[in-house]
């Protein structure tokens, strides 16, 4: 498949579609591209090459062609597994996922320790149809929340980031990932550029409401979150960064309750 078609795709078909559509031509594109040059690490399974991904530039080898992870879910399964006990804890942990990514799902479902809850107010693939600044859920209810590539899309986002804090358990952590633009120490939005095309080259996509600066990690803590800005790949070699296609620098924001 070519970058410009898979652009075109990404840019043209509504996500819950493209998340449908995916369960039917994965098994295809992974059969296509098998190989021993880049692996998966959630899956284990090797190609020859990954996909190319990105609403704007495409970045090449970023998407997996077995789970469909891009960069930062595989930098956070590595995370996970190596640096928490989140597959390993003998107490039932209660987790909480919004918009859930097909390349954890069934995993995190079957994982014999957790009780799994995943939301989403479009997502077809999630349990729970909600708004995340509105979610019916108990105070103090999960040890681990999951909210990766979401806030970027809310408007409200401190009302957003005020329920995670809600309904996360004291004592229990959160990993948040979002669309960074490290260079800058503030975050810009501006609700006045409404052409699609235009807040696509400024926001990197056409629905995204800001681009996060360096002070994402403060507003977080404003909420009440204790904040790890963990730039993981720095643990990880070179061959593997190489081999499990990561993006060197990406911080990851481990948030607690405290």
């Amino acid at each position: 498949m070519s970058n410009k078609l898979f652009k075109s795709i990404l840019n043209t078909i509504p996500r819950p579609l493209l998340i449908k559509a995916s369960y039917l031509v994965r098994p295809i594109i992974a059969l296509s591209l098998k190989g021993n040059k880049f692996t998966d690490p959630i899956d284990g399974k090797s190609f020859r090459k990954f996909l190319p991904y990105g609403y704007g530039k495409q970045r090449e080898n970023a998407l997996s062609p077995s789970t469909l992870s891009l960069e930062r879910h595989r930098l956070m399964w590595l995370f996970l597994k190596d640096e928490t006990d989140f597959f390993t804890s003998k107490e039932k942990l209660k987790v909480l996922h919004i918009a859930p990514e097909q390349c954890f799902l069934d995993i995190f479902r079957n994982q014999k320790n957790l009780e799994y809850t995943t939301s989403d107010l479009e997502s077809p693939i999630a349990d729970v149809k909600a708004d995340i600044c509105n979610l019916p859920f108990e105070d103090n209810s999960y040890d681990v929340i999951f909210c990766n590539h979401v806030l970027e899309h809310i408007p409200d986002d401190t009302k957003a980031m005020q329920e995670l804090f809600r309904v996360m358990k004291k004592g229990g952590f959160g990993i948040f990932q979002i669309p960074q633009d490290i260079s800058r120490k503030t975050t810009f939005e501006d609700d006045s550029i409404t052409d699609k095309k235009e807040r696509a080259k400024i926001f990197g996509q056409y629905d995204h409401v800001r681009v996060y600066g360096l002070d994402y990690f403060d507003k977080l803590r404003s909420v009440g979150f204790k904040v790890d800005e963990i730039e993981y790949t720095k643990k990880i070699s070179e061959e593997k960064l190489k081999r499990f296609c990561l993006m060197k620098g990406e911080i990851l924001p481990v948030c607690y309750k405290l």
